[in-house]
């Protein structure tokens, strides 16, 4: 006898949701499940029917196999039929329902992964571009040595509950449901320590502040992690560690402002270097460069210094630093010296150049401005 098609078991199109296949399933489920049809030969076959159709259609991959191949897939040693996937109807009605009130999934509880930790560093500027090794402390929890992690006293080892006899749930019947919920005794793990070790109560692991040797490499910035395997929290019972975060944070630099993989600085320069032009000593995090600066130069002008920046651990190219020059008024001016900037603005005034070009067409938007207010 052929079987007929699963999307048509379940009252479902070919291209139905994984909730819309779920629905279908448990409406079906509840209608012709053996503990509701009394013995009905007929409808317990039926829900044989359904509940194969459901395995295959709530797979990706078989679902995919059976879209293509049909039945074919699941032929010759495949995934067989209704009878044969496991279990009795009492635990798939459980199943069922476990979905419904929160029980589901069978067997005992997974062990708990210990706790992720974070650990903050403060660098330098310095230290974050070029990289470094430091030794930090961290108090966690690491596997009991005299127990191995077991939680039990040497020599002696985890019994099997004796209430959900090691599956680590048990199955409440109310008339037609039955919920599966978390074992009371074990709490789910299946085993209980009879004789608990004396160094970590039963617990597996104790608390100890850990030293590490933590590589910091060359370019993080602020922000970045750096994540240790396994050298979190140890889990409960001989569960797997967690891993450590290592959280970086960069200090202010006195000098530099860094933006990625760019540095960024202003550097004082007189007026008569500015007007004038010469060369000026530049500050990198590599030592001091020369910069030339142009004659009529103007405060606020940026100069690039290609490759003087930063690599970070996310590029393959260095940055620039980027060097913003600032005009500096002079002070403590004796009174020669004052004299002497009456003289120079007194010759640059009868001059007929423009010596500040920036101030004249200031001043002269300024009177355009008030002229354009009267008319």
């Amino acid at each position: 006898m052929s079987k007929r098609d699963y999307y048509e078991v379940l009252g479902v199109s070919q291209d139905a949701s994984e909730k819309e296949i779920k629905k279908a399933y448990k409406k079906l489920a509840m209608k012709f499940h053996p503990d509701r049809t009394q013995g009905d030969k007929s409808k317990e076959e039926t829900f044989k029917e359904v509940k194969e159709a459901y395995e295959i259609l709530n797979d990706d991959q078989k679902r995919a196999a059976y879209d293509q191949y049909g039945h074919a897939a699941f032929e010759q040693g495949g995934h067989g039929g209704g009878g044969g996937h496991g279990g009795g109807f009492g635990q798939d009605f459980g199943d069922i329902f476990g979905d419904i009130f929160g029980g589901g999934g069978r067997g005992r509880q997974r062990q708990q992964r210990g706790s992720d930790l974070r650990y903050n560093v403060e660098l330098s500027l310095e230290d974050a571009v070029k990289g470094k090794s430091l030794e930090i402390k961290v108090p966690t929890y690491v596997s009991c040595e005299p127990c191995d992690g077991s939680g039990a006293k040497k020599g002696t080892s985890a019994k099997t509950c004796s209430t959900c006899h090691g599956h680590g749930q048990v199955q409440m019947r109310q008339g037609l449901f039955a919920v599966q919920q978390t074992c009371p005794t074990c709490s789910g793990k299946g085993k209980v320590i009879t004789d608990k070790c004396t160094s970590c109560r039963g617990q597996g692991r104790v608390e100890k502040t850990k030293t590490l040797s933590v590589k910091i490499p060359a370019g993080v910035d602020t922000g970045d992690r750096i994540r240790l395997s396994g050298e979190g929290e140890a889990g409960e019972h001989g569960a797997p560690t967690g891993d450590l975060y290592v959280q970086v944070n960069v200090r202010d630099h006195e000098i530099f402002v860094r933006d990625e993989n760019h540095l960024y600085c202003e550097v004082p320069i007189s007026f008569v270097t500015a007007s004038l032009g010469g060369e000026i000593e530049v500050p990198t995090l590599g030592g001091k460069v020369k910069l030339k600066v142009p004659k009529e130069t103007q405060t606020g002008k940026m100069f690039r210094l290609r490759g003087k920046g930063v690599k970070s651990v996310r590029s393959t190219s260095t940055g620039d630093l980027m060097c913003k020059v600032v005009i500096e008024t002079p002070v403590n001016l004796s009174g020669d010296q004052a004299d002497l900037l009456r003289q120079l603005e007194e010759k640059m005034a009868s001059s007929n150049k423009k010596h500040s070009p920036k101030e004249t067409g200031f001043f002269d938007g300024v009177k355009k401005f008030f002229d354009d207010l009267k008319g």
